[in-house]
């Protein structure tokens, strides 16, 4: 019989309400597990965001305060989805009380708080996670298995992006993610750190890299507090700056040798959630896009004569997870359904004491390749990658 494990989230905004769900899936798609997750506290900060996520979710409290979900004695995970100014706060809290940590992306506002978040969990010994969710799409964890048996030979160069017109609209409000003292980073936590994450889960690690950025609305609609998320749209009124970056482009070298290119915006037109990726080896390439993301672009050498162009595979029953949730091939999962996986691989790393991938490990190698980029940005040259 599978074990209870309390979990407290903080942060009821729409990432909290998405973890919650996941967690509430875990029974239906992975029956098997071992433990068991039950929602025992949430907290927001808004009164009326908090009550109701408890009433939709089944959450046995609710707080408008965090100190009570952490204090919490049934509570033996920590969720965190607030706005990343409270994510080495929290994190710190969390692991001293000895609770295990899932904190979404990007875990630190830049590369001193991601180091100081990892050294808190790991000399706490506590198990944690991070939203890295595009990594566990079945086409993705069955390209790494074709990568693993060589069917793409080496791989020489990879192109990574994130295109997400979020906040094309210049009415678009003017949320914590796009204030450098609320969110750090702005495309380069928000999205450069999902297109960094795929790119050494495929290729490995970055040695060094040279990039630019741009901000291209610098005034924004002031939000209402407690309402909407940062796809709201809002005319008229209060304007206030935005004090972080809209896009921003790099070169990288991998430690490999392989050689590649980033590129994430979150004002461009035409992208809706364009998280994507190309890789090239001496032997084939593959590509996929997460607005696709049933569908894997694979192209093999020497197959047969005409064999000069890609083929496209769906995610079907063989692939990693998709009979979890269907069993017909071509029968596509969603963005929401990766969470869920997510939430999984979290409650088997607690399940069998391991700390699995992608904890706050992975999260401070993605600082640390973030860190090279701000450094190019004020020396308009290369910098190299440097680990802690």
């Amino acid at each position: 019989m599978a074990r209870n494990i309390g979990v407290g989230v903080i942060g009821m905004g729409w990432m909290g309400c998405v973890h919650s769900h996941s967690y509430l899936q875990q029974a239906v798609r992975f029956p098997d597990l071992e433990i068991s997750p039950r929602l025992v506290a949430c907290a927001d900060e808004v009164e009326a965001r908090g009550r109701e996520a408890a009433r939709r979710f089944g959450f046995a409290r609710w707080h408008t305060g965090w100190r009570e979900v952490i204090a919490d004695p049934e509570v033996e995970i920590v969720n965190i989805a607030a706005p990343n100014r409270m994510h080495l706060e929290l994190v710190e809290a969390a692991a001293a009380a000895g609770k295990h940590i899932f904190c979404e992306k990007p875990v630190g506002r830049g590369p001193d708080e991601s180091a100081a978040i990892h050294r808190a969990a790991a000399a706490a010994g506590v198990i944690t996670w991070v939203g890295f969710n595009y990594r566990w799409a079945p086409c993705v964890r069955h390209l790494l298995s074709l990568i693993g048996e060589g069917v793409l030979g080496e791989l020489t160069h990879y192109r990574g992006r994130f295109l997400v017109g979020y906040a094309s609209n210049p009415h678009g409000v003017l949320s914590w993610r796009f204030d450098q003292d609320d969110a750090g980073f702005g495309a380069l936590g928000d999205l450069f750190s999902h297109a960094a994450d795929m790119a050494h889960l495929i290729v490995g690690p970055i040695a060094r890299v040279v990039g630019n950025r741009q901000t291209f609305i610098a005034e924004r609609p002031l939000p209402t507090p407690g309402e909407g998320t940062h796809f709201s749209i809002k005319e008229g009124g209060a304007t206030g700056p935005v004090t972080n970056e809209d896009y921003v482009g790099a070169l990288v070298e991998f430690a490999g040798g392989a050689q590649g290119s980033f590129e994430v915006c979150r004002v461009i037109q035409g992208g809706l959630c364009e998280m994507a990726f190309e890789v090239h080896g001496t032997r084939g390439a593959a590509r996929w896009n997460f607005e696709r993301m049933n569908e894997l672009q694979l192209y093999l050498t020497g197959e047969s004569p005409n064999s000069n162009a890609y083929t496209t595979l769906v995610s079907d029953p063989t692939m990693p997870f998709h009979a979890n949730f269907n069993p017909g091939p071509a029968v596509g999962l969603g963005y929401d359904d990766l969470k869920v996986i997510e939430a999984h691989e979290f409650l088997r790393s607690i399940a069998t004491g391991k700390q699995g991938e992608p904890g706050f490990a992975e999260a401070l190698a993605v600082a640390q390749v973030q860190r090279a980029v701000k450094r190019s940005w004020e020396s308009r040259t290369w910098e190299e990658v440097v680990s802690e």
